[in-house]
């Protein structure tokens, strides 16, 4: 094994959910998850300088000429595009279901604490290149309003560090009255459970979509419902309305794996054909999954503009 890799390999232990959840101050998670990330992008061939996006991107065919960093391109033998604070910074919101249905835990991380992990880390990667930021909680209605602002990272922090899963949740709802506070184009990531009928999901959505936002969707899940590795009969309880129903894991598992998968593959699907992002996580994983399909997404849009 090489070297970087097992640099990269044993970087990536600041990245499992077990070691972010004793970690306890979100700042630090983010820092340190982020940080030892960017480094081994920075390590890794296929991904290139080009994650500083506040200063440079790669030159693309129809870019003006004059822009190009000479003084790079001598360093690097690369064209890289200098860029300015109007072209770069943008208005990124963290937009995160505190629905009860995301307290929900089967290894010790709920479904919330996993999202609030995600979102400090994608606050700050926004922060780092310089965008405003800001975030709403919701669940059938909107809990808390963070205004974007280049000043509110920490307030963005804070109000994660005091969302709680409460009340059951309602996407059309809290998602309609958001499309108030996004109609300069922003760029959004939702984070949430989606336990609606993806055909709702969509609709609930598409507001926000049509006033020319940039929107990323991370739908987290924990383990258990992914794959329902229950062996005893029990009762399961709805979080949401508290109903209870009795199961028989053995009989029930293999008809629950294939509706998992056909709800997935629904949203897949739809959100594909509306071209956003779409990424399903699971809690029991590291977080550079959804933090590549960020930056991966933040430097197709930096190439669009």
């Amino acid at each position: 094994m090489a070297h970087d890799d097992r640099q990269a390999m044993a970087g990536a232990r600041f990245v499992d959910p077990k070691i972010l959840g004793r970690i306890g101050n979100l700042e630090l998670l983010a820092r340190t998850v982020v940080d030892g990330f960017i480094n081994g992008l920075h390590r890794a061939p296929y991904f290139g300088a080009s994650v500083d996006f506040a200063e440079h991107r790669g030159y693309v065919a129809g870019d003006d000429i004059r822009r190009v960093d000479w003084r790079l391109y001598a360093r690097t033998d690369k064209y890289f595009v200098k860029q300015y604070e109007a072209d770069t910074n943008t208005n990124f919101s963290v937009l995160l279901d505190v629905s009860k249905s995301m307290g929900f835990a089967s290894r010790g991380i709920s479904k919330l604490e996993y999202s609030c992990y995600l979102g400090a880390c994608l606050a700050y990667l926004a922060h780092r290149q310089r965008d405003r930021v800001g975030m709403v909680t919701f669940d059938d209605d909107i809990v808390s309003y963070v205004p974007v602002s280049a000043k509110h990272f920490n307030v963005v922090l804070h109000t994660m560090d005091r969302a709680r899963p409460e009340r059951a949740g309602n996407l059309a709802g809290p998602i309609g009255k958001m499309a108030e506070h996004f109609k300069r184009r922003s760029a959004l990531a939702l984070i949430s459970d989606f336990y609606e009928e993806p055909d709702t999901i969509l609709e609930a959505i598409k507001p926000l979509r049509f006033l020319g936002n940039d929107l990323m969707v991370f739908h987290v899940l924990d383990p258990a419902e992914i794959d329902f590795t229950y062996d005893d009969a029990s009762s399961f309880q709805d979080l949401e309305s508290g109903e209870q129903i009795p199961v028989v894991p053995e009989a029930f598992a293999a008809q629950y794996r294939a509706l998992m998968q056909e709800h997935v593959t629904a949203l897949t699907t739809k959100f594909s054909e509306h071209r956003i992002d779409y990424t399903l996580l699971n809690t029991a994983k590291p977080l550079d999954h959804a933090l590549f399909s960020y930056l991966s997404n933040r430097e197709r849009l930096m190439r669009v503009r």
